[in-house]
């Protein structure tokens, strides 16, 4: 009885065999991949969920002088590479006689290279000698030391032709600092094991170091890139501290950015997160250009607003709309208000050269063209009688001035595409010109579909505008995404991006002490490229914006796009702030080009993770994590199936 129970006990206190297993596993278990396959000579085949190749190099060949931090920086940089370096000190008995054995040996080439005549490697082996007693005495001083090190890194790629071509462009890229490579050829599966962190060097290919070149390879290239105040943007993946990034910080040349990924690297998600960050916790007021939709919910979250430009909404935006801007007296330094009719002239002719150039871009339209549409847009405002005169905006009746200040103002019914119309008909029947007649009877044609008379199905921006902008709304969004894609909201980019500067950006000048930061968001940015009117007026935007305290943000997914249209490279050089997430192969090369990226940023743009990129800000660089929080995931994921996800936790 006594042996059965204790039988019974040891089946009762018996671990599960799932604690059993969990007890014998060791840490190499844990991290080890489903399978690796290790019959091939240079590379190791990694069987996990997908697939990958490795391969593994070690340092062979270092330069005479070493260089911090360029000397091993486009290793550690390049796309999805490991790398270890392990370190030995030399002990000083040791290092003393190996220098006084090698400063024999040098001293006796240097005597048979002076027998032979040679004076050239005379001169160069004394040198080395010299330096070499140098070392030895600064050793036998104890201001320096000697290290054995090894750098060994692997190479992962999805594919065995991407491997090998990666391969060749490390060797290229390392080759330009005079660092020599080598795969690790027959021992592949060794040198890809001291390469975990086992602290195991299992190959014997070392170089000696003196303590100021062993300096030089430690991974401190990165500058902790951010500001003192700002918003927490993400993580610095190198250092591990978080990002803080202030959009409106002194030390940047100007406040504006831009942000270019593929779709789905995660674009929407890192603009919504600074925007929402920004508002809560830096007072920032935002309005976003919503060409998908996207931002509804964030300004639902924040408490802004959301404004549906449609064929179906009631909602009119009035591209004559014009406000008074406060400008600093170049003689007298002082503020004063002023009218600029001349450019909002222009402003407002240029969007209706797009509108009469149409989807087709029209080759119709010529400077004839312009001049007809700008002589008609100046006679609308002149016939109201808005001269530059800041009181010409307002009605007569009832006006008071005070000390300079206009009292009791009413502002004056603006002009609309419906009376510049009606305008245009009445010039066309009075000139005669056959060239003229033509451009008319072409305007006239095209510009119909715009007019809310003649029930044009373009006609959503003819009239008074119903809508104006409420001072201190955290956000405001204005959504375009249900008008048609190929030209509507192009158009409605422009339009709406020249009632913007009127409404939100120069009214931040009104009055400078107490002007607010303000951010003006462009989505899809890429579908005004095709229009120059909107580039031009596109890029006035990113270079007249800072002076009104206001961030331009442009997010586009196509950078091709911007690289070979140069008129719209202005947008990128007034914009101090980049920030790269996951690129496509077919671009790279262009952002390498233009941003100068070296040959580790840009293969890591192309292998980072969705969140993962590359901030610029100004001089500096550093790779981002951008992680929002739970209830953030909330409102600024985009993905369908992560947001299923979301709801069921």
């Amino acid at each position: 009885m006594k042996r059965n129970k204790n039988k019974q006990q040891e089946q009762v206190y018996r671990p599960e065999p799932e604690q059993e297993i969990l007890k014998i596993k060791t840490i190499k278990e844990l991290i080890a991949p489903s399978g690796i396959n290790a019959s091939n000579i240079d590379h190791l085949e990694i069987i996990s969920n997908t697939k990958r190749y490795a391969r593994s190099f070690f340092v062979s060949a270092l330069p005479r002088m070493c260089t911090f931090p360029e000397l091993f920086r486009d290793m550690y940089l390049f796309g999805d590479i490991n790398t270890s370096i392990y370190i030995n000190p030399v002990k000083e008995e040791k290092s003393q006689n190996d220098l006084n054995r090698v400063i024999n040996e040098l001293e006796t080439e240097r005597i048979v290279a002076a027998d032979k005549g040679n004076i050239n490697r005379e001169s160069t082996i004394s040198q080395k000698r010299f330096e070499a007693e140098q070392l030895r005495d600064e050793i036998a001083a104890g201001f320096n030391k000697l290290f054995e090190a090894t750098i060994v890194s692997t190479l992962f790629s999805y594919t065995l032709e991407d491997l090998d071509r990666y391969t060749k462009m490390l060797a290229s890229e390392m080759s330009k600092t005079l660092v020599g490579i080598k795969s690790a050829w027959g021992i592949q599966e060794q040198a890809f094991q001291s390469n975990l962190p086992l602290m195991n060097n299992k190959i014997n290919k070392s170089h000696t170091f003196d303590r100021n070149s062993m300096g030089t390879v430690f991974p401190f290239t990165t500058s902790e890139i951010g500001h003192p105040s700002g918003v927490p943007l993400g993580f610095n993946k190198q250092t591990g501290t978080p990002i803080l990034f202030d959009n409106f910080h002194s030390s940047l040349a100007n406040y504006n950015m831009v942000i270019f990924a593929k779709s789905g690297a995660g674009k929407s998600v890192t603009m919504k997160t600074l925007v929402s960050r920004s508002s809560v916790l830096m007072g920032i007021e935002s309005l976003a250009l919503d060409a998908e939709g996207e931002y509804t919910v964030v300004a639902e979250s924040l408490g802004g607003i959301n404004v549906v430009i449609s064929p179906t909404s009631k909602t009119i935006i009035n591209i004559f709309d014009l406000e008074t801007e406060m400008v600093k007296d170049e003689i007298t330094g002082k503020d004063r208000t002023v009218l600029n009719i001349e450019n909002k002239v222009e402003d407002v002719t240029q969007g209706l050269l797009t509108m009469a150039r149409g989807s087709t871009r029209s080759k119709e339209v010529n400077e004839l063209t312009k001049q007809i549409i700008a002589e008609a847009v100046a006679e609308e405002y002149a016939d109201l009688g808005i001269t530059s005169n800041p009181t010409s905006l307002y009605e007569e009746k009832g006006i008071g001035i005070v000390k300079g200040e206009i009292l009791s103002k009413q502002k004056k019914k603006m002009p609309t595409i419906g009376s510049w119309y009606k305008r245009l008909q009445i010039k066309a029947q009075e000139n005669d010109n056959p060239d003229y007649q033509y451009h008319y009877s072409y305007l006239l044609k095209v510009m119909k579909q715009y007019i809310r008379e003649y029930d044009g199905q373009m006609a959503y921006f003819d009239g008074q505008s119903t809508f104006e902008l409420l001072e201190g709304a955290p956000f405001i969004n204005l959504d375009i995404s249900q008008l048609e894609e190929r030209f509507a909201r192009p158009l409605a980019q422009q339009i709406l991006l020249s009632w913007i500067w009127e409404k939100f950006v120069k009214k931040n000048s009104e009055d400078r002490k107490k002007a607010t930061q303000k951010r003006v968001l462009v989505d899809e940015a890429w579908m005004l490229l095709p229009y120059p009117e909107a580039v031009d007026f596109l890029n006035k935007m990113a270079r007249r914006a800072r002076k009104r305290n206001v961030s331009l943000a442009i997010i586009s997914q196509r950078f091709q796009d911007f690289y070979e249209k140069p008129e719209a490279q202005a947008v990128l050089t007034s914009s101090d702030t980049k920030l790269f997430l996951a690129q496509d192969k077919s671009e790279i090369q262009y952002l390498k080009e233009v941003f100068k990226l070296s040959e580790g940023e840009a293969n890591f743009l192309v292998t980072c993770q969705r969140g993962e990129g590359l901030l610029k800000v100004g001089a500096d660089t550093a790779i981002l994590k951008i992680t929002p929080t739970k209830k953030e995931f909330e409102f600024v994921e985009t993905n369908l199936n992560q947001l299923s996800k979301i709801k069921r936790n």
